[in-house]
């Protein structure tokens, strides 16, 4: 707003006597209320009116003008993002979950579509709170005690056989061990238990990691890998799965699964046995194959697509 009002329209002309002055100011204002008032007044209203026309006028424009841009410039969908629920807190001595897990779940993190969640109990299971989650992930092995109870059980089987994910993760396959058998249709394959006739895994140290299947979504792009870790040779089960990847042994020189999907009822589940301690889930191919798995398994496409680029004009 300009402060700098000019003023000389309102200066008097001091040549004339103040007296002629007011007179004339006087008549002047008797001339506005008798005279010429009616006329005042009509002007005065259709300068109004003309102003809230114009204002009117530019309302409608300006509103025009967002209505007809806005098939040019449409809000971008919401970006689907999944929730995982990574379930832990117990587990055999030389499995040490408490460094584990949140190596696990900063992995899955670097996909901004992966929301993660982490509850240190797995009687958690048991609760219906489940369902707002889109992917159980097991990292647990209830070692000498019981598994989560029978609610917690059906609460799992029907998570997934209605069409949610779950993913489990190194010693999860030993889970409910000898207490459930429904698990090995939801796992797909499970540990065989101790006993003389049981390998458990090579000796701890480096390995390679074939993909079995490299035009599966979940490894597509993809290479074989080396990692450190523990080579499982201790699955066993005969419900149908799909091999995703594998790796031989150095021992006996067999090929083992380390990582497989299944599906159960509307679900899908992922299985990977690699992650004995943070080191070996540190490996970064490590960390694509789980975060690819969990979106497979929540109903996601396995790599996220690129950040939008900006329009150009």
């Amino acid at each position: 707003m300009n402060t700098n009002k000019k003023t000389s329209g309102w200066i008097l002309h001091t040549s004339q006597d103040s007296s002629t002055v007011r007179s004339r100011r006087q008549q002047s204002a008797r001339s506005f209320r008798t005279k010429n008032g009616a006329d005042w007044r009509r002007r005065l209203l259709v300068h109004e009116i003309y102003r809230l026309v114009v204002l009117l006028a530019g309302w409608v424009m300006m509103a025009g003008g967002w209505l007809w841009a806005a098939p040019e410039a449409p809000p971008a969908p919401a970006t689907e993002k999944a929730r995982i629920l990574l379930v832990t807190g117990v587990d055999y001595p030389a499995h040490l979950w408490r460094r584990t897990a949140p190596v696990l779940a900063e992995a899955l993190r670097k996909d901004p579509r992966l929301e993660v969640f982490t509850i240190e109990d797995p009687a958690f299971l048991d609760s219906p709170a489940i369902n707002k989650y889109d992917v159980i992930l097991l990292h647990f092995q209830n070692w000498r005690q019981p598994g989560p109870g029978e609610r917690a059980r059906e609460n799992l089987r029907q998570f997934v056989e209605g069409g949610k994910g779950l993913a489990l993760a190194h010693f999860a396959c030993g889970a409910w061990f000898d207490e459930w058998p429904e698990f090995a249709k939801l796992a797909g394959r499970v540990w065989a238990g101790l006993g003389p006739t049981v390998r458990q895994h090579d000796p701890y140290g480096p390995f390679r990691v074939e993909l079995a299947k490299p035009e599966h979504p979940i490894v597509r792009g993809m290479k074989d890998f080396n990692t450190q870790d523990e080579l499982y040779t201790c699955l066993v089960g005969d419900y149908p799965c799909e091999l995703v990847a594998q790796a031989q042994s150095s021992v006996d020189e067999n090929y083992y699964p380390i990582a497989f999907v299944s599906h159960y009822g509307k679900g899908r589940t992922f299985h990977c046995v690699l992650g004995h301690d943070a080191l070996a889930l540190s490996v970064p191919a490590v960390q694509e194959l789980y975060r690819r798995g969990c979106a497979w398994a929540a109903g996601l496409p396995p790599v996220a697509p690129p950040p939008a680029q900006p329009a150009t004009k």
